[in-house]
C-alpha cells in the first residue's frame, strides 16, 4: 500500500486543534492551533542538521497540502 505523504487529524481530547500528519521521513505533526512540531521518531545528531535545514520546506508543503485539501472539502 502506498501512503500519503500528508495526512489531516484531529483527536476528541484536543477539540480545538487539527493536526497535519508527514507520513515520510521525517515523520512528524504540525498542530495548527499552535504551530508546534512534534517529530515521531528520534534522529543522530547528524541527522538532526539536515533535517533542520528542510524543515522549512516541508513545513510549506504542509500547508500547501492543508489550502488544498480545505479548497476540495468546501467544494
Amino acid at each position: 500500500m502506498e501512503l500519503p505523504k500528508f495526512l489531516i487529524g484531529d483527536n476528541t481530547d484536543f477539540p480545538d486543534d487539527i493536526f497535519i500528519i508527514h507520513l515520510d521521513y521525517p515523520r512528524f505533526l504540525i498542530n495548527l492551533k499552535d504551530d508546534s512540531v512534534e517529530f515521531l521518531e528520534e534522529f543522530e545528531e547528524e541527522d538532526e542538521r539536515e533535517i533542520e535545514s528542510e524543515m522549512e520546506h516541508l513545513i510549506t508543503l504542509a500547508g500547501e497540502f492543508y489550502d488544498r485539501e480545505m479548497e476540495r472539502y468546501v467544494e
